[in-house]
């Protein structure tokens, strides 16, 4: 089967570059939405599984496709690790189909409209429509959407219920319906064809079959529980920026996981003695004394001179630590973050070639807990890039919830939620150190990672747990 890119047409059509198969626009087969909600009920079949593996599922009319994205990955049991897309037309790869793009294909200009802004009506709205699902575009997963009933919506029932189904989901990565038909009678020794299906599996893979990975019997009750997770109410008791991050997730295995962070975020815990808070906070108010009333004056570039470099190694407590001689902020990461952090948490100003203290931090300046009260209001920080900004809520409230690996946490969020690296390849910890930097950058500065400094430690000190709760806690 032609690969996604191909089979769509991006580019210019010709292998070579000359243009000679451009596609011309597709028609766009939306239809006006519906002015009242109402229940749709739905079969979705996976193409190409023999018997059928298929689900019923009643919808709300009004659902728009990235829900409804989720709602599929709920019922056949997906994790989410592939990319995806949406098609109303004769299949997904039809010439003339419309596309509805997830964010990672609409950010890289495929052709076709975004997810987000398409409804469930607008692209099924008579009995009989039918719209297609396509899953992981190497195993190419065809899930068949046909509107088989509308009828009134019950007030104030759910969004997405499962009503029936057939055979278990397929695993992850299982090479297509042809890999899980061998896969299913493989691992399933009631199956009639099991001993030539273990001993083809064996031929071509070189090992059995991981049971651990087999099939799942379809539960109408677990689907109905992790639909609940997808569609249901946000608490109303949770952080601000985490309720909000909540209220616009809707893939089960995200709010799942961010729904357990914060209910260990939560957790009671002693609050952090003074001596604990004066420890922590004690880097910046070391700067800030050094920078003082008159300020320091910085190099050319914008850097702290060598002589502030060199005190503020000593009273990180760098040497014999720090690889180099530790005199150029440039080259000496936690002086470079501590500095950096300050500036961004607004206790430091640059004015006219100084590094000057602002209001904020003269004030903090001689009150440990104001100036940790300071800090954990400016978590996480709210850098430009969206990725970043989700990457450091995310770790502050990985972190508050304790967990021994909180870029892994970050990756798997950032993931669930439809960031990719290059490649459409699934976000790893390395990408999400990255996503979470400035938020990393203040614990380390602070003690809040187990590894210590420049280890990129992953798992958070109890200092550190203390710190990223007073920031989920505080007011702004």
């Amino acid at each position: 089967m032609p690969g996604a890119a191909a089979a769509s047409g991006i580019g210019d059509g010709s292998p070579f570059g000359f243009g000679l198969f451009e596609e011309s626009p597709r028609p766009s087969r939306r239809r006006p939405r519906r002015e009242e909600t109402m229940t749709y009920r739905v079969r979705v079949e996976i193409t190409g599984t023999k018997p059928p593996v298929w689900r019923r599922l009643e919808l709300d009319s009004d659902l728009f496709l990235n829900e409804v994205h989720a709602i599929l990955q709920a019922a056949f049991g997906w994790e989410n690790y592939h990319l995806h897309g949406f098609a109303s037309g004769g299949s997904y790869y039809s010439r003339d189909a419309e596309l509805y793009l997830c964010p990672f294909e609409a950010q890289g200009g495929r052709p076709g409209v975004p997810e987000e802004q398409v409804r469930l009506d607008e692209v099924l709205a008579e009995v009989g429509d039918r719209l297609f699902y396509l899953y992981d575009f190497g195993d190419d997963w065809e899930h068949l959407l046909t509107l088989q009933a509308v009828v009134p919506r019950k007030e104030d029932g759910p969004r997405a219920v499962c009503a029936a189904g057939s055979r278990s989901a397929p695993p992850e990565d299982c090479g297509g319906p042809s890999g899980y038909e061998l896969f299913s009678a493989a691992t399933d020794t009631g199956h009639r064809h099991h001993a030539e299906a273990l001993a083809e599996y064996r031929e071509v893979f070189g090992m059995d079959p991981d049971p651990a990975r087999a099939p799942v019997p379809f539960d109408m009750d677990a689907v109905n529980r992790t639909l609940a997770a997808v569609v249901g109410p946000v608490p109303d008791d949770l952080p601000g920026p985490v309720g909000e991050l909540l209220a616009s997730v809707r893939d089960p295995r995200v709010r799942g996981r961010l729904l357990a962070l914060a209910a260990a975020a939560a957790t009671p815990e002693e609050e952090p003695s003074a001596a604990i808070v004066r420890a922590a906070v004690g880097p910046y108010t070391w700067l800030l004394d050094h920078i003082g009333d008159d300020g320091v004056k910085l190099t050319g570039a914008g850097y702290l001179p060598p002589a502030s470099v060199r005190e503020a190694a000593e009273a990180l407590n760098l040497t014999g630590r720090w690889l180099g001689m530790a005199n150029r902020e440039v080259q000496t990461l936690p002086v470079l973050n501590l500095r950096e952090s300050a500036q961004k948490t607004g206790l430091l100003r640059k004015h006219k070639g100084r590094l000057l203290l602002t209001k904020v931090g003269k004030e903090a300046r001689e009150d440990p807990r104001a100036l940790w009260d300071h800090l954990a209001a400016r978590m996480p920080p709210t850098p430009k890039a969206e990725v970043e900004r989700l990457g450091c809520l995310v770790a502050v409230l990985a972190v508050a919830a304790g967990s021994r690996d909180v870029p892994s946490e970050v990756a798997a969020v950032l993931t669930g939620l439809g960031w990719r690296v290059d490649g459409g390849l699934s976000v790893n910890s390395s990408a999400a150190w990255d996503a979470m930097y400035e938020v990393w950058a203040v614990l380390d500065t602070m003690g809040g990672w187990s590894k210590g400094s420049f280890s990129r430690g992953t798992a958070p000190t109890a200092r550190g747990r203390s710190f990223a709760r007073a920031a989920l806690r505080s007011p702004t």
